[in-house]
């Protein structure tokens, strides 16, 4: 009997400690670390900064020198015969072997193209981590919400939990008196009424609450059979309730991931468009080559063959004089920047009026919130006259369950305010570029 129960106590602590591994305590900024550690999109943005980097080496590597080397034999079988005024003799002999090998040696002297090149890679690395700078300020920004959103739901879970406990007991209480004649049939229906609509209500609250765990945890890319435990309470944040004087005008916006990409982009079409300049730049380039050759061998005794050396070096200048494309790649490339600065414009507005929208309503929910506050207080109170009446047979069952009803909805908008205002305050920070909560 000891040797059982030693097992079944050593069974029970391990199903306990795998209960406890199977939970995830966090809080705001951990769920954002986590995310930002695990989310796959952060890694793909990592690896999309990397290959640009490989571009921009590749780019510069076209200035280094370029070595090349050649071998070839050419066996003759019939050699070419020329007839100069009826005169005709043979160029070269038959069925001879020709041998050669030579190195060149390549350095661009002056590549225009090139140089603009190296400009053009470095401008898209910056857009690269740009484009991940954004990818990670709108992962924080869903990471945020959907923390908030649990908070609320998890906050909404408990309103509910209390409610249905004193509908619960409210309908203990009249049915008690029920049984022994003190109050009518009708006060214990309205009870039981009342007590199941908030169950009904309360497992709503479960479902929601359930519902926002796993958004949390598809973004912070953990297993979904993960419990993710919050310590934290949406009043919490009351204090900090405060509209900061922040300027939403087109200046504010500098850091902002879009307005930044569009920067970026408008100067690598300026970059391409000096490329395409350079179409209309002379090339210059060197090369030394090296050769040695073998002529008219016998036989296929390579080693044994007589190799004569000679050298050369070369000095190349390409001027293009005319090529229709390139003024119409020009032409392109300029409708593009007048478009870009178009497409700047519209965005800048569309998030000048985003973000004042933000700072109205975050100021209306500030306002909600201490109205809220005080409806809470009200509402505890006249509950609580209404059971005392009730309970001095001076109250009906309708006022202690529209009470009950006030008091439920007092809590749910008091939470609902301050959710309002800390979802508000985390688009806003998007909007405007904030890395509040980048390490």
């Amino acid at each position: 009997m000891n040797g059982k129960r030693l097992l079944l106590s050593v069974g029970t602590l391990c199903a306990m400690l795998m209960v406890h591994a199977q939970e995830l305590s966090v809080n705001l900024q951990k769920a954002i670390d986590i995310a930002l550690a695990e989310n796959p999109t952060i890694k793909v943005a990592d690896k999309e900064i990397e290959l640009k980097r490989i571009a921009d080496s590749e780019a510069w590597q076209a200035l280094l020198p370029e070595v090349t080397a050649n071998a070839s034999i050419q066996h003759t079988l019939l050699a070419a015969e020329m007839n100069l005024g009826g005169q005709k003799f043979k160029m070269g002999a038959d069925n001879r072997n020709t041998a050669a090998a030579s190195a060149t040696l390549s350095v661009p002297v002056f590549a225009p193209a090139v140089y603009q090149t190296m400009k053009l890679t470095k401008v898209d690395i910056e857009l690269a981590r740009e484009k991940a700078r954004s990818s990670r300020l709108d992962l924080i920004n869903q990471v945020t919400k959907a923390y908030y959103q649990m908070l609320l739901a998890q906050d909404s879970y408990e309103v509910m939990q209390q409610s249905y406990d004193i509908s619960k007991e409210n309908y203990d209480v009249i049915s008690s008196k029920f049984d022994v004649g003190r109050v009518s049939e009708y006060d214990k229906i309205t009870a039981e009424v009342q007590m199941r609509s908030m169950n009904s209500s309360l497992v709503s609250a479960q479902t929601g609450l359930t519902l926002a765990e796993l958004q949390l945890k598809v973004l912070m890319g953990i297993n979904t059979d993960i419990k993710v435990v919050i310590d934290d309470k949406l009043v919490n944040y009351e204090n900090g309730l405060k509209l900061a004087d922040v300027d939403a005008s087109e200046a504010a916006l500098e850091n902002n991931a879009a307005i930044r990409q569009l920067d970026l982009n408008r100067t690598m079409l300026e970059r391409t468009l000096k490329i395409q300049r350079t179409g209309f730049m002379p090339n210059v380039a060197f090369s030394l080559t090296g050769q040695y050759q073998s002529l008219q061998n016998d036989n296929w005794r390579i080693w044994n063959y007589d190799w004569s050396p000679s050298a050369s070096f070369t000095i190349a200048v390409s001027i293009p004089i005319f090529r229709a494309s390139n003024w119409t790649k020009l032409k392109s490339t300029k409708l593009q920047l007048a478009s870009l600065e178009d497409t700047k414009a519209n965005t800048q507005r569309q998030l000048v009026m985003a973000a004042q929208n933000y700072m109205h309503s975050m100021a209306s929910s500030i306002a909600q919130v201490n109205s809220n506050r005080e409806a809470i207080t009200k509402a505890d109170k006249a509950l609580s006259i209404a059971k005392t009446r009730y309970d001095v047979g001076r109250g009906t069952i309708l006022e202690l369950n529209q009470s009950e009803v006030a008091l439920t909805q007092a809590q749910l908008t008091y939470n609902q305010s301050i959710y309002d205002y800390l979802r508000n305050k985390a688009d806003l920070d998007y909007t405007l570029g904030r890395e509040t909560y980048l390490r």
